[in-house]
């Protein structure tokens, strides 16, 4: 199921970044009252009633030649172009601007629903300042307040409305979902047409559930995948050309969908910031995770040039300790194989369940070995385990103090599960509840 998405645009310093904070609850986007401040889209999640989303908040877009104005303008349209709903914030302070009609002029060609939000009105004296923006040409004008959290219950009313209707995948559940993400110019469209270039594979496309992505359903030895591909632009034009930077939402959708999420690294330009975040996402969202490191072919070698750049995958992936690595080559069509039984255990694993009985022995003996933290006379007590989910697997431990249990020993505690269970490829999640 893939959510829909939100855009925030308008013009700077209307408040688009302390709305999206108070949507998503939390302070992602940088607020301060000069215009400019946020330059790139950013990305959250936030949920409304019985609705799932993604939402982009983006820099402010002006006329003339301000700085970063055409960057500005250029991560916005990507923004608009990207959304299923757009809110366009205005600001009742200031009334209809000239950079206002600017941005409702980019609205009017997008032919998405725009809903139109007038923000700062902080008292109910403030409501009749907002009848002017009639005059922007997207109806009913919703008067809020970011500053107080007024009027975004029914921004948000209005926003859902006009979401894409849900559609059930129909696929089988013994069909595995995987993609592959990572930054531009890894590989990706190239091991997708070499993986589909095996003789043993049979092919056969069907139309995505996404707008931006086509399923590839294949069997390989037996077993049906579907491979999501989100290797190509759905637009040409100046603004992606322009813009060399990684599309977030496009993976997020192939992320959402997937069961197993393939990270892919250029072996020849090694590991940067950009490809942690990346795999960041796939982390969060609790997707089984494999790392393949592409192009090794070009890399001069000996006996330890693995090892050694295993060493350092694991060195700035410390957060994905438990993913697999695997060393391909799109171009020569080497070791792409290898993929395969590793999507297949980790997708095994990421559905893993264990019988509570066993759990608990597992728990007991590593509490043996290393005794639960003390604080201030009381030590932590771990009376019961149980897993309540898989997918990835998660698993409640009931203590007598949930504050007790450190990061270090829940570390210690995940660590103790792994060596008795594997649960290699995929992220588990522990969660302490106080015993009633």
């Amino acid at each position: 199921m893939t959510k829909p998405t939100i855009a925030i645009v308008g013009r700077p310093n209307v408040g688009k970044s302390t709305i999206f904070n108070r949507i998503i609850g939390e302070r992602v986007s940088i607020v301060e009252d000069t215009p400019g401040v946020t330059r790139d889209r950013i990305y959250s999640s936030g949920d409304w009633l019985t609705h799932e989303f993604n939402i982009i908040d983006t820099g402010g877009i002006e006329l003339g030649d301000q700085p970063f104005q055409e960057q500005i303008r250029a991560q916005a349209e990507i923004a608009i172009d990207e959304a299923d709903v757009i809110i366009f914030m205005t600001n009742a302070r200031d009334g209809v601007t000239r950079d206002d009609e600017f941005v409702a002029q980019l609205l009017y060609k997008s032919n998405k629903p725009v809903v139109l939000a007038v923000n700062k009105v902080d008292n109910p004296e403030m409501r009749a300042d907002i009848y002017e923006f009639y005059s922007l040409g997207f109806g009913e004008p919703f008067p809020i307040s970011g500053s107080h959290g007024l009027g975004l219950g029914d921004l948000l009313d209005e926003a859902s409305k006009h979401f894409p209707e849900e559609s059930e995948e129909d696929y089988d559940d013994n069909v595995i979902k995987f993609s592959l993400i990572g930054r531009p110019n890894v590989g990706k469209s190239s091991m997708i047409n070499s993986i589909l270039g095996e003789e043993r594979v049979i092919v056969s496309p069907v139309a995505g559930t996404t707008r931006d992505a086509i399923d590839t359903v294949y069997t390989y030895q037996d077993q049906e995948y579907v491979m999501i591909d989100t290797a190509g632009m759905r637009k040409k034009g100046k603004v992606y050309e322009a813009t060399e930077r990684y599309s977030v939402l496009r993976a997020l959708r192939a992320i959402e969908r997937s069961n197993v999420v393939l990270v892919v690294i250029d072996a020849e330009e090694g590991i940067i910031e950009q490809d942690k975040k990346i795999a960041g996402y796939a982390h969060e969202a609790g997707k089984a995770i494999i790392i393949v490191v592409n192009k090794w072919d070009t890399v001069d070698k000996d006996s330890k040039t693995m090892k050694k750049f295993e060493d350092n995958i694991r060195a700035h992936f410390q957060f994905l300790d438990y993913a697999p690595i695997a060393f391909v080559s799109a171009l020569q069509r080497k070791r792409l194989t290898t993929l395969f039984p590793l999507i297949n255990m980790a997708s095994e694993n990421h559905k893993k369940r264990v019988q509570s009985s066993t759990l608990n022995e597992v728990i007991t003996d590593a509490v043996a070995m290393n005794p639960t933290p003390t604080d201030n006379g009381s030590r932590l007590n771990i009376f019961y385990s149980t897993q309540v989910a898989i997918e990835p697997p998660t698993f409640v431990i009931f203590v007598n103090d949930v504050e007790m249990m450190h990061f270090s020993y829940k570390r210690f505690l995940e660590n103790r599960i792994r060596d008795a269970f594997g649960f290699e490829g995929t992220p588990i999640h522990l969660i302490t509840r106080k015993r009633n």
